[in-house]
């Protein structure tokens, strides 16, 4: 690594960058409520959005791999940012549902492309457990934006209109984008590859394409109850908006605490070990949740939601570790792959998920405990 930059502060400007899809999901969750109703639609269609984000953010990495591995980690990031904070601010405009989706994606689509460099920068320095623990590293501080996101939103509904949620969210790219051209160092190293080539390298590795299922699997589950979290508290447990930053923010509190056990697990124990552990138990939980979801109670269910999305400190960091190990010459097509599949998967499972929507809890417990039990049976074959 260049002396020119702390190594602390280079984890947390990774992290920050890499906040870029947390920050635009999780600000705008409290408001979901007020925009369904300024645009006349049922809250469905605007948690819908979260879906088509995801589908942006998934292309934005097909087109940001590449764009990394040519043009370089700091470049790609700030032209990204610089696009997701234009389309940040067009949202604002939006008078239809439609006009939302479309501008979404395309904020979404940018901060694809800002993203994958942040995977790619950590893989150009660090290599195997190393680089398992750095993921978890930035995991740590990676997970105040989701913690701190839906405070600052209710924050800003509390006083404004839900058109302020996505000036914030311009204001903060550019931000981040003035601070990486400060002080982000490049660190790729230019190799002459054909596109193709490169994605077919990465695509046809069986190894490293099942640590990258499961991690898509995963992150299924996990966006499904991010998805599902203003229906639970707001909607179901008429928690008021004021209170909900609270209960989201107690499941990215344990996550924290549980990234800074899989960092000191991972200097006695097999990340691929400790990895397979989080996934069985998630099944576990998601097996409670499905026995219990008919009279659960408030306690319960904020208890079984932070138990499942604690065990993401487990999963992102190794899966990351392991899928990126395999790919020194071409990181950004390789995280970028990840990508698509972490929020492509995340994307169509969680829709796929929310079509089944009801008054009860059922459809979210089995869907959950579905993709805990095939993300298992992926990684378990894992050599």
């Amino acid at each position: 690594m260049r002396k020119s930059i702390n190594h602390l502060y280079l984890i947390v400007l990774l992290s920050i960058l890499s906040s870029v899809a947390p920050m635009g999901i999780d600000t705008y969750l409290p408001s979901i409520p007020e925009i369904a109703k300024s645009l006349y639609v049922s809250i469905d269609k605007i948690e819908l959005s979260l879906s088509i984000f995801l589908i942006g953010f998934s292309i934005g990495q097909i087109f940001g791999g590449p764009i990394s591995d040519k043009y370089g980690r700091k470049l790609s990031s700030i032209f990204g940012l610089l696009g997701y904070a234009l389309f940040s601010f067009i949202i604002i405009f939006s008078t239809t549902i439609y006009e939302l989706w479309i501008y979404r994606f395309f904020e979404a689509f940018f901060g694809g492309i800002v993203v994958v460099n942040a995977a790619a920068a950590v893989r150009d320095r660090f290599h195997g457990a190393e680089a398992a623990k750095v993921f978890s590293l930035i995991g740590i501080v990676r997970s105040l934006a989701p913690l701190l996101a839906p405070a600052i939103g209710a924050f800003i509904i509390h006083f404004f209109s839900w058109e302020a949620v996505f000036i914030f969210l311009t204001l903060y790219a550019l931000v981040v984008a003035f601070f990486i051209y400060k002080d982000l160092p490049e660190s790729y190293t230019y190799v002459k590859q054909n596109i193709f080539e490169s994605y077919k390298i990465v695509l046809t590795h069986k190894t490293a394409m099942k640590a990258m299922l499961t991690l898509g699997f995963s992150f299924g589950g996990f966006f499904i109850i991010i998805a599902k979290t203003s229906f639970i508290y707001i909607e179901h447990f008429k928690i008021p908006t004021d209170y909900f930053p609270f209960f989201f923010g107690i499941n990215f509190i344990l996550l924290v605490l549980m990234i800074k056990v899989n960092v000191n697990l991972l200097k006695k124990y097999n990340d691929l070990l400790i990895l397979k552990t989080a996934i069985f138990v998630q099944i576990v939980v998601g097996i409670i949740f499905i026995l219990t979801q008919e009279n659960i109670s408030l306690i319960l269910i904020v208890i079984l939601i932070a138990s499942y999305m604690s065990m993401m400190a487990f999963i992102f960091g190794n899966c990351m570790a392991l899928a990126l190990e395999h790919f020194p010459k071409n990181a950004g097509v390789a995280s970028g792959v990840i990508g698509v599949l972490q929020f492509g998967l995340g994307a169509i499972i969680s829709s796929i998920a929310l079509s089944y929507h009801n008054d009860t809890f059922l459809p979210i417990a089995l869907s959950i405990t579905f993709i805990s039990i095939i993300s298992f049976l992926i990684i378990r074959t894992y050599k």
